[in-house]
């Protein structure tokens, strides 16, 4: 028996949601582990790694962000009604892009470079930060479009990651907080978007996807949000940028047995063990690609961690000619794609 064109393959959770399971949308951050599980991969990671020094680097900076999310002050949220037009257009509520920032991010900022200097001892980015925390409000608010409004030239590449780290803590908290007040199944602050390719609650771009394990032993995806950190579900074998299930393909630092379309499933326990946690998902319809981290591979892999620590597959699939759709906060570098964001 021979199936017809017309009747595409249904991915594994395609299934699920036709045979009635229910699959979370959205998976929310945890204020108390988000950071801190990052801080954890990112000391993993560089171990023997040549960018050992920026990992430790990103590592204490990920320390200090989990310290001062958990007493973040009270921050100007959207009221009812906000809440109520967003749902309706299916926007996200809290958009990076245009949001009225509450001056408690700066604060934060200052907070997070005051604890930041001692810890660093005589790395070269103490001079980074110090030149930050010389910045007048102006100047970093100017920064922080610079970074959420489609990384202008203006930007200091240099000092990024660090605002990018405040703003980080802001807006995870802003997710956090919302959730907390208006958090019954009636009454939820964030559902499905116009834009499924970013973030439904602040509207940012995917830093990767994540296969995600459940307790039945399921493996589902999820965008990882660059600036909140939420998880939005997308299923596999979809190209994130174009939404494309054609021409999918999964390229990796080290050689697999076989070329499949979704390498996490089928083969045998052997073949997984050999596996790489980390993949490019590169899509031949838009010449568009976005890392993997895969949970049933490694249970340890962080997102934002795990990209980093794997920059030479960027170079590798970037030089076969696919554009990365997502971005990175924790390191920018040239200039900004066609979508927003710097590269």
């Amino acid at each position: 028996m021979t199936l017809s064109p017309a009747s595409p393959l249904l991915s594994p959770e395609e299934i699920a949601v036709r045979a009635g399971q229910q699959i979370p949308y959205l998976q929310l951050p945890a204020r108390a582990s988000v950071f801190a599980e990052r801080e954890m991969r990112l000391r993993q990671r560089a171990a023997a790694h040549p960018m050992r020094d920026f990992l430790l680097f990103t590592a204490e900076l990920a320390h200090v962000q989990h310290e001062l999310l958990q007493s973040y002050p009270e921050v100007a949220l959207p009221d009812a009604e906000a809440l109520h037009a967003a749902a309706h257009a299916a926007q996200a509520p809290l958009p990076a892009a245009g949001w009225p920032r509450d001056g408690a991010w700066r604060s934060g900022f200052r907070s997070m470079l005051e604890r930041l200097l001692p810890r660093l001892a005589n790395s070269p980015a103490q001079a980074v930060v110090r030149a930050l925390s010389q910045l007048s409000d102006a100047e970093l608010e100017y920064q922080a479009d610079c970074l959420l409004q489609n990384g202008q030239p203006d930007l200091d590449l240099a000092g990024a990651p660090l605002i990018a780290a405040a703003l980080q803590m802001y807006w995870t908290h802003m997710v956090l907080t919302l959730q907390e007040a208006r958090g019954t199944a009636r009454d939820a602050p964030f559902g499905r978007t116009l834009d499924v390719t970013r973030c439904p609650c602040c509207a940012s771009l995917p830093t990767a996807s994540v296969a995600r394990v459940d307790g039945s032993g399921g493996h589902y995806r999820y965008l990882h949000c660059s600036l909140c950190s939420a998880q939005w579900h997308m299923v596999r074998i979809k190209c994130s940028h174009c939404e494309s299930t054609k021409g999918i393909h999964y390229q990796s630092l080290q050689p697999v047995t076989a070329n499949r379309a979704d390498s996490s499933a089928g083969g045998s326990p052997h073949d997984k063990e050999n596996q790489p946690a980390v993949e490019a998902e590169t899509c031949d319809e838009c010449r568009h690609y976005l890392k993997i981290v895969r949970m049933e591979r490694d249970i340890s892999v962080e997102p934002v961690a795990d990209d980093l620590a794997s920059l030479t597959l960027d170079l590798l699939v970037s030089e076969a000619g696919f554009q990365r759709h997502g971005v990175n906060l924790m390191l920018l570098f040239g200039a900004p794609d066609s979508e927003g964001g710097a590269r």
